[in-house]
């Protein structure tokens, strides 16, 4: 289970994330996409089905695998979260045109 301090801090991330654009190429949004369709098309199934093979293994309070599904599908569903948040946010940029001087 996530610590309580790694929650806040993730909650942190995410809310401050959202208040703001979030400059990103046209490659980088687009690798995004990419992660984001198999988290939701791959790796949540997957999570789903580990679960269910493992509430078949007997008593959950004691089940490591049990766990260990349940800790994974926590973590596709946070960064599911975050990269809609960030293509939400986002602000595609083209770095040829960005001055890297800052003037």
């Amino acid at each position: 289970m996530p610590q309580p301090g790694a929650l806040r801090a993730l909650r942190r991330l995410i809310l401050d994330t959202a208040m703001s654009t979030i400059p990103l190429t046209t490659i980088g949004a687009e690798l995004l996409r990419q992660e984001l369709h198999r988290l939701k098309t791959v790796e949540r199934p997957n999570a789903i089905t580990a679960i269910a093979e493992a509430r078949t293994h007997g008593d959950l309070s004691e089940n490591a695998e049990y766990d260990a599904a349940k800790e994974r599908q926590s973590f596709i569903e946070g960064r599911i979260k975050e990269i809609e948040s960030k293509l939400g946010n986002a602000q595609v940029i083209d770095p040829k045109q960005v001055d890297a001087e800052g003037l």
